[in-house]
């Protein structure tokens, strides 16, 4: 691996590339070039090159990628080839959602603890997993080695769960409510907005109007 710092913007790629290796194996292909990668996930072959080389020589010229091996050395990048639990806090919808969904995962990346401060929800089974009171959350993320919080809580509670979740031992935080949450330079933070996500399209879609206006003047 190079010593050059990577970009955020190659590692949010990983799990892109690796989704669509998945795919090809689940269809027996078993090589992929950078230009059919590029063609399907609408990437610049070179792009897709680049990104990979960061972490080694994986492809062969003229036959391209294995891609079971390919989706090895993405896992190891990733350190999804090993066991990474995720406490989640939030039994709320979005809870219940994130919840059930992990049934189906097939990487080595876990919800193994679901927490929450409402009286009335803890004691809830979700699949298989019981809601336990946020009193046990550093006993747990101790016990059972949790890395990584996920955070489903209203916007006002939101500081005051992260800041618990860092206490007991949290190493990175995926936050689902809207608002920025404050955390130290160890704790990796990402933040999933909704919100922004959907006023962005708004403006997307007016936009493609005005293009599509501007070209029939043309």
């Amino acid at each position: 691996m190079k010593s050059d710092k990577i970009s955020e913007a190659v590692v949010r790629r990983l799990p892109v590339y690796l989704r669509y290796l998945n795919e090809l194996m689940q269809r027996e292909v078993t090589t992929v070039s950078s230009q059919e990668l590029g063609q399907r996930l609408d990437l610049n072959p070179a792009q897709i090159r680049k990104d990979l080389a960061y972490f080694g020589d994986f492809g062969r010229k003229g036959i391209g990628y294995d891609v079971s091996y390919l989706i090895e050395k993405i896992r190891h990048i990733l350190k999804i080839d090993q066991q990474i639990n995720v406490a989640l806090v939030g039994a709320g919808n979005l809870g219940h959602a994130l919840s059930n969904y992990n049934a189906y995962l097939k990487d080595n990346m876990k919800i193994v603890a679901i927490f929450d401060a409402y009286g009335p929800k803890i004691g809830n089974k979700i699949n298989s997993l019981t809601v336990k009171p946020m009193e046990e959350l550093t006993e747990s993320v101790q016990k059972d080695n949790i890395r990584i919080g996920i955070i489903t809580v209203p916007d006002t509670e939101a500081q005051n769960v992260a800041d618990q979740l860092i206490e007991s031992g949290i190493e990175a935080i995926l936050n689902f409510a809207p608002t920025i949450l404050k955390t130290p330079p160890h704790v990796r933070i990402h933040h999933a907005d909704f919100t922004t996500d959907l006023l962005s399209l708004a403006y997307y879609l007016e936009n493609g109007k005005d293009e599509e206006q501007d070209d029939n003047n043309e």
